[in-house]
């Protein structure tokens, strides 16, 4: 669907010597994920872009909504991440012959049984929030691969969203910066947790 849109808007991508199944698109997104994606014009800002997040210089951000509270309110998960052996279309955390994967995270607010986070990848590992988040025993609300099998709040998908992105244009070296807000459904997710909670304190930063 987005390949569709994305020729539509922008036809000459298809005429860019880039992947047929992706034209343009330099990352991906997990299926039930939204937010901000980078799509290259050409060949050339596709290589550099590629190249970018290969070597860690784009500043990745995303809103996440995990049960509980999350302490300590600033920190970092640390766990090498690879496929699952049982489960072979599931990731895990894998104590040998897992790939290095670093997620930092700030608590943006306390909630009724949840907690919002931003969390900053440092790596990108397949799946790198969902099992880090699950790992420590704070898995993401309406995940169903890696949540819990009773969900107690009710969502329509997992409460994800790629919220900044913020890198250097690969042409003019010009500092690029993106935000987008969250979308009508996990905001009302959001809303009516507000609702019920007793208190939310002021975010940590």
């Amino acid at each position: 669907t987005l390949v569709n849109a994305l020729l539509a808007y922008r036809p000459e991508i298809a005429r860019a010597d880039l992947d047929p199944q992706r034209p343009g698109i330099v990352h991906r997104l997990d299926r039930e994920t939204s937010g901000l994606l980078v799509v290259a014009a050409d060949r050339e800002a596709q290589v550099a872009l590629q190249a970018m997040f290969k070597g860690r210089t784009v500043h990745k951000v995303y809103l996440a909504l995990v049960y509980d509270q999350l302490l300590p309110e600033r920190g970092a998960i640390e766990a090498p991440i690879g496929r699952d052996p049982v489960h072979r279309r599931r990731m895990a955390v894998l104590p040998e012959g897992g790939r290095p994967a670093r997620t930092e995270y700030v608590v943006r607010e306390n909630l009724e049984g949840a907690t919002l986070v931003e969390a900053t990848l440092v790596t990108g590992r397949t799946h790198q929030l969902r099992v880090h988040f699950a790992s420590i025993g704070h898995p993401i609300v309406g995940d169903s691969v890696y949540g819990r099998r009773r969900e107690r709040i009710v969502a329509p998908r997992q409460f994800l969203h790629a919220w900044q992105l913020s890198f250097t244009h690969p042409m003019t070296g010009e500092p690029l910066s993106f935000t987008s807000e969250l979308p009508a459904d996990l905001a009302s997710v959001l809303a009516s947790l507000r609702e019920t909670s007793p208190h939310r304190p002021a975010r940590s930063r």
